[in-house]
């Protein structure tokens, strides 16, 4: 099978190369190596696999390389994005471009150079914005939903807020209905928090990596509101599970929208429950600085993920406290890359 993988050397996307090209498929990374750790993440895979893929170092906004990158390919994941709400509100022209323009570039590719291709779109729950309206009850070390126990559905109104939640909500309407309209066979995964080895995390993106580098090299760690928010979290080999149950049964799941999260049963508090696992894992207190609420700060997100069960049999098997002693591992045994990556710079 001949696989593209935008953003493919990036945390997902160097994941998902790995499983895909020891399972025989002929894999073309397209990645502009512009995100910290993507050419770790290359060289990496390189020394994995050797010459078993072709990598592209191409911007998914170049139009005619993207046409390059996508001819003849019968999958296409399209992972490639502006990840940070914070570069959305300082820049939101280059966010349009990357998640609008270059999403719908790879969709013209899968529709006009490609081989009837399965479409795969990593979009993001911020599609769902602020969702003021819930009613939210905070308990003693967490919130939680008063009328949603299982998590938000797919079916919740979209509310496209901030700048990076327009753009990748464009990116996710523009793939849903270019399967109404072409018949193009698309997937959309709204992802919850994705978190694993090969993450390089920062404070505005992949908290989970950020908060266990900062641990382990003894580095202070911002916590903004009360950290009693909530997130429901999903290891990496998890979703790409999901991914590939998902494509093997794509006459169900073509023209379909899924959650991909955790659920209820993987979600932790951001401190009051995740900073006890971390700290049994330093083997000591951990400096936090404590920091106002900032706008858009969510008391709670956690997905309901019973639709992606019931239509092709996936749901989550990796607990946190299972994962994060995993992705700890994973720090520490790379402790000099992470090191030059993000603490010398």
């Amino acid at each position: 099978m001949k696989v593209v993988i935008t953003g493919g050397a990036g945390f997902i996307g160097c994941n998902l190369a790995n499983k895909l090209v020891r399972s025989g498929h002929q894999v073309t990374i397209v990645d502009n190596l512009s995100r910290q750790g993507s050419d770790e993440n290359l060289e990496w895979l390189r020394a994995q696999l050797g010459e078993a893929f072709r990598f592209l170092n191409c911007d998914i906004r170049d139009w005619d390389m993207v046409q390059v990158a996508c001819r003849g390919a019968e999958r296409i994941y399209h992972l490639a994005s502006q990840v940070a709400v914070t570069s959305s509100v300082l820049h939101p022209r280059q966010d349009f471009e990357v998640n609008a323009l270059g999403t719908l570039n790879v969709l013209e590719a899968a529709r006009l150079v490609a081989d009837d291709p399965v479409f795969v779109y990593a979009s993001t729950n911020k599609v769902y914005g602020g969702m003021e309206d819930l009613n939210i009850v905070a308990e003693k070390s967490r919130y939680r939903y008063q009328d949603l126990p299982y998590g938000v559905p797919e079916s919740y109104p979209l509310d496209f807020h901030s700048p990076y939640g327009c753009s990748k909500g464009s990116g996710d309407q523009y793939t849903r209905d270019y399967s109404r309209i072409f018949g193009l066979r698309t997937i959309v995964f709204r992802q919850s928090c994705i978190y694993g080895q090969r993450q390089f995390g920062v404070e505005d993106q992949g908290w989970v990596a950020h908060f266990v580098i900062a641990a382990i090299n003894d580095r202070p760690i911002t916590l903004y509101g009360d950290g009693k928010q909530v997130r429901d979290l999903l290891h990496v080999d998890d979703l790409i599970r999901a991914y590939e149950l998902a494509v093997d049964n794509i006459e169900i799941t073509k023209g379909r929208i899924y959650n991909l999260g955790g659920g209820p049963d993987f979600s932790l508090s951001i401190w009051s429950e995740f900073g006890p696992i971390l700290r049994s894992l330093v083997g000591h207190e951990i400096e936090v600085n404590w920091s106002d609420w900032r706008p858009g700060d969510q008391r709670i997100f956690v997905s309901d993920v019973r639709k992606a069960k019931d239509e092709f049999g996936w749901k989550p098997r990796i607990s946190p406290q299972d994962g994060i002693p995993r992705l700890y591992r994973w720090v520490q045994e790379n402790h000099d890359l992470i090191r030059e990556q993000l603490l010398n710079r």
